[in-house]
């Protein structure tokens, strides 16, 4: 398993289109991709619960990547985040 945190800097936080894209790329794993913030998770490949979390700029994050290509995943996802959110 592996983990990191990230804060949102997107100043209007997680919502539809970021998490749309979070989704697709998540979709590319056969790792499991969970976000948890303020007591509360989400599978990153399920759009509306990741829009369920609430996430708002300056909140973080953190990213848990399990499975098979953890490591491909982890570089990538991480990658995503500091890109695009």
């Amino acid at each position: 398993m592996k983990k990191f945190d990230y804060v949102i800097k997107d100043e209007i936080g997680i919502h539809a289109r970021p998490a749309g894209v979070l989704a697709k790329e998540a979709k590319k794993y056969k790792s499991k991709i969970t976000l948890t913030t303020k007591g509360k998770s989400a599978e990153a490949i399920r759009l509306m619960a990741v829009m369920g979390l609430g996430v708002k700029c300056g909140q973080t994050v953190e990213v848990e990547i399990e499975g098979g290509d953890e490591e491909t995943a982890y570089e990538n996802i991480k990658t995503f985040f500091e890109t695009n959110l």
